[in-house]
């Protein structure tokens, strides 16, 4: 089908946050061309940016795009975007021959030149990987929120045979520092207040600042700190492996530093930890998350487990009960395995039965729930800050995000963007309420662009 340059478009981002900040990025690069951005249904030019982490993520693709179709037997422009264009390159309009665009997740920024093959009338692949000038060809962000993400590393060099972003994403790349540096200045002076730094493993981003000088993570949050205009920096995903010591000092010396760290484990197994290629052991697992306490005694923990993988007994699973409770993490992030194409767990044997896996699962996800409400209820009584983020469903209310990540929802008069002093007042499994404390709420400073 033959489409007219399109006027309209639409984005439709699944899976992690840097998924998201790929689907902003490719929002910016399309307006920034003239674009205005419109409802899925009503759009010119539809956008599906892919995640290839879960079980059967390329047959959800295909269902996508079927329901693309419209009752006119019309369609628009479609274009594959993410790690399933990645992973199926071609293979996708194969599948679906109404796809007019398959472009990788380090390619996207090429997009207003596939477009402009495919209204053409042809179809356009790109699934290169040339990490630095995706990011030195995108425009100068936008207005973002209170919070935004930044990517500041991409791919993975750990090769955990479950995973296939070393496939997807490629080798590990950081981005410069002056990138870095400069595009949270932008975020800054555009009204962000908070950033989260993201990478497949963050914490092994690494570079030479502007005296020449080799620095880890730490060093680039230490210059984050400094700048004027913004109150709280986080990061995620990182690896055990990476958390060095100067990182994990950081935790405990830079005050907006958030007192939250996501560090996943997968398994409390170490055979299983071993056979996944994880290279960290549940004691040097827990060495680091000892160590990080001792910088932030009031860090807030979370982590990602698999449950069921190939071999998986049940005295293993156990171990990962185990490690959860000693752990006692605020929040945690579980999954059943799903074999991905082309990864060596794949073809492992040992593979446990679905049913085996649901039951282990429903036992993990109520092991963290009770932790995660356990943490929550403690927070009753505590006075803290709020950034608000959104309004509510009540007249009134606003919701924001507590330094140690919880969701809290107040009634206020203060606006979006602000900070607040609240006490916690109540506390689900999911979201803690609280009151707004006497005294004025702290806007955002004033930063010149």
């Amino acid at each position: 089908m033959n489409h007219p340059d399109p006027k309209t478009f639409h984005v439709k981002s699944f899976g992690c946050q840097m998924n998201v900040y790929d689907g902003d990025r490719m929002t910016e690069l399309l307006e920034s061309r003239g674009l205005v951005a419109a409802e899925g249904g009503e759009a010119d030019l539809v956008v599906l940016n892919t995640c290839h982490i879960r079980e059967r993520a390329a047959e959800k693709v295909y269902s996508d795009i079927g329901r693309l179709n419209r009752k006119d037997g019309s369609r628009p422009m479609i274009a594959v975007a993410g790690c399933v264009a990645q992973a199926e390159g071609a293979e996708i309009p194969r599948r679906a021959p109404s796809v007019d665009i398959v472009v990788g997740p380090q390619a996207y920024h090429r997009l207003p030149d596939l477009i402009a093959r495919a209204a053409r009338g042809g179809r356009a692949l790109d699934t290169d990987m040339p990490i630095e000038s995706k990011f030195g060809a995108l425009p100068a962000r936008r207005r973002p929120g209170p919070t935004a993400f930044l990517t500041v590393q991409e791919g993975c060099d750990k090769f955990c045979t479950y995973c296939v972003v070393p496939y997807t994403r490629g080798a590990e790349v950081s981005r410069s520092w002056r990138a870095v540096v400069d595009e949270a200045k932008a975020l800054v002076e555009r009204g962000a207040r908070e950033i989260t730094l993201l990478g497949q493993n963050v914490n092994a981003w690494e570079g030479e600042d502007e005296t020449g000088r080799c620095q880890g993570l730490d060093g680039l949050i230490r210059a984050l700190d400094a700048l004027p205009g913004l109150e709280r920096i986080r990061y995620t995903t990182s690896h055990p492996n990476d958390m060095n010591e100067a990182l994990i000092r950081a935790h405990g010396e830079v005050g907006k530093l958030m007192p939250f760290l996501h560090l996943p484990v997968q398994s409390g197994s170490d055979r299983v930890l071993k056979a996944m290629n994880r290279s960290h052991t549940t004691s040097s697992y827990l060495s680091v998350i000892e160590r990080v306490r001792a910088e932030r005694p009031d860090i807030a923990l979370s982590g990602d487990f698999i449950v069921g993988f190939p071999g998986e007994t049940d005295a293993e699973f156990e171990d990962t009960l185990k490690i959860v409770r000693e752990v006692n993490y605020a929040q945690a992030y579980s999954f059943k395995y799903s074999p991905r194409p082309g990864t060596p767990a794949a073809d492992m044997d040992g593979q446990v039965p679905p049913e085996v896996m649901d039951e282990r699962l429903q036992r993990l996800q109520a092991e963290i729930n009770a932790h995660q409400l356990a943490f929550n209820r403690a927070s009753v009584g505590r006075r803290t800050s709020v950034l608000l983020e959104r309004r509510g469903k009540k007249p009134g209310q606003l919701i924001g995000k507590s330094p140690w990540l919880q969701s809290v929802h107040l009634e206020t008069q203060a606006g979006i963007g602000d900070l607040v002093d609240v006490e916690i007042v109540s506390a689900g499994p999911n979201s803690i309420g609280g009151i707004q404390l006497p005294g004025e709420s702290r806007g955002p400073a004033m930063v010149a662009a």
